[in-house]
């Protein structure tokens, strides 16, 4: 094989045109390299959509850019000179080539990052510009603080790209957050969009057969398989996302309901964090659509938020905090994920609509992951690891950078308040007042002590006198200290009695 000048190695969470490492690439010396492997598909139980989703993804963007005249080379998970990870893809390329330089975007994963470092190649890094925010200057940022607050690096974030920005500076609308606008549960009657979905061509059907096969022991289901893998079909489900949901997600973006999987939400976080979608765009085009009069500032402000803000600060704190981060556990929980995550098979009705869509399709919104099965694995004292194990493994969208963040320090609050505030942690009135999901459930939200009570309540006040020690000092929970202490010594046991139960059956691995 003839000697080239360039080696580029694209990761299938890059698949990105306007990637830095394909920037200026001489199609007559220069060679892409695309390689599925079984560690990277296998190290966590990824749910088998989320395979499929990026193999397919991987072999479009390569057939893309063979289109262009760029030389690919693609090695197929089943290929039998295929390695297995993707360090040894690129040393066996590397010597098969002898390319005089070879070039690599930063990575999403800390571990696959060092171990390509790790490899005895010399590799040519390149920042990924599809981010606002670098490495450097999220460090350059954090210097010096002792806890960062994502609302006052989201403003530096609509300073920096002009969005939602008047002349002199000031936020659109007065303020910078509509966050209080947002909280609204879903009205009876008000219907949301019927999701789109993009039927599987030969690539996708090819795919499909290879994961049914070799995954076939990882939980999550094949079937409803319907998501883009092409950038024409990502920008078809955002442009949908425009015309029918966007309007809509602002009021009702925390809300849940009873078998709606989706709601107002635009189900584009795949595609935009594996590449066929650009952040920049999307935040431009949801500007237009408030400057045109189409949507409510809150709707606009709201999305952007999720994008420049949070997608940003979470990727900064992971790779300003890495590898020590994911370590974190400052409540010391040990307690074993339950079993009825992998399988949705629990009576706690809540527990079973966000675990069952994520088995279906995949997906699940924030409110779900959040105030859903992440408060349960928060007050029940699940381990953080294995918390965010079952996060990476079973999100279509969950990549290390952006699903280790959430899960550790949003979810689980392991790294001491590093991240957030305080826990994001409630009761079942909260899943009550946001959903339907009370009302078709083995127990009842009204109650606390007793055996049909909904187990959310007793692990909440649970939880609270627990890790009293740690968590009173902090001064968002001094309201919900001082409600503990009014409650009757008698109810206040009555509480610890309950919560005590309901952990005993988790830790005899018995379903809730």
């Amino acid at each position: 094989m003839n000697a080239i000048h360039r080696l580029c190695l694209v990761l299938g969470d890059q698949l990105s045109f306007d990637l830095a490492s394909l920037k200026g690439l001489d199609t007559e010396r220069d060679t892409v390299l695309l390689v599925e492997v079984m560690e990277e598909a296998s190290h966590v139980p990824h749910h088998p959509q989320k395979i499929t989703l990026i193999f397919s993804a991987m072999r479009h963007f390569a057939k893309a850019l063979q289109q262009q005249g760029i030389r690919v080379q693609y090695v197929a998970l089943d290929d039998p000179q295929n390695t297995g990870s993707v360090p040894s893809e690129l040393r066996r390329w590397e010597s098969l080539m002898q390319p005089d330089e070879l070039h690599m975007t930063e990575c999403g994963d800390w571990r696959l990052e060092q171990s390509l470092k790790d490899c005895g190649l010399q590799i040519q890094w390149h920042v990924d510009t599809r981010f606002l925010c670098t490495r450097a200057e999220f460090s350059s940022w954090a210097k010096d603080k002792k806890q960062l607050r994502m609302e006052f690096f989201y403003r530096e974030m609509r300073r920096k790209s002009g969005l939602l920005i008047n002349g002199d500076g000031s936020p659109v609308g007065g303020a910078w957050n509509f966050d209080a606008e947002n909280r609204k549960a879903l009205p009876k009657g008000v219907i949301a969009p019927y999701p789109a979905r993009f039927s599987a061509d030969s690539i996708t059907q090819e795919v499909l057969a290879l994961v049914g096969e070799r995954f076939s022991s990882h939980y999550g289901s094949l079937d409803a398989f319907d998501y883009p893998v092409t950038h024409v079909d990502a920008q078809a489900l955002w442009d949908y996302f425009l015309d029918y949901g966007l309007a809509g997600f602002g009021d009702y973006q925390d809300a849940m309901a009873s078998d709606e999987p989706f709601l107002f939400h635009a189900r584009i976080s795949a595609a935009l964090n594996i590449g066929l979608l650009d952040v920049r765009q999307l935040c431009s085009d949801v500007e237009s659509a408030y400057l045109s009069g189409r949507i409510a500032l809150n709707a606009a402000e709201g999305f952007i938020r999720q994008l420049i803000g949070w997608r940003e600060y979470v990727r900064g704190v992971y790779w300003l905090k890495m590898p020590d981060y994911a370590s974190g556990n400052v409540f010391g929980n040990s307690r074993p994920l339950p079993e009825f995550y992998w399988t949705g098979e629990t009576t706690i009705n809540c527990m079973r609509q966000a675990i069952g869509q994520s088995l279906k399709h995949a997906y699940a919104h924030h409110i779900q992951r959040l105030m859903v099965t992440g408060n349960f694995a928060l007050l029940a004292g699940i381990a953080p690891s294995q918390v965010c194990e079952w996060y990476l493994a079973i999100y279509m969208d969950a990549f290390d950078w952006v699903e280790l963040p959430n899960t550790l320090g949003m979810v689980m609050h392991a790294d001491g308040g590093y991240l957030g505030s305080k826990p994001y942690c409630a009761s079942g009135q909260y899943i009550k007042r946001m959903s339907d999901y009370c009302r078709g459930c083995a127990y009842k939200v009204s109650e606390s002590t007793t055996d049909d009570a909904c187990p959310f309540n007793s692990l909440y006040w649970h939880f609270l006198m627990r890790h009293s020690t740690i968590l009173r000092s902090n001064q968002r929970m001094g309201m919900v200290y001082k409600n503990l202490e009014r409650m009757p010594e008698s109810k206040q046991q009555a509480l610890w009695q309950r919560g005590q139960t309901l952990l005993a059956k988790l830790d005899a691995g018995e379903s809730l």
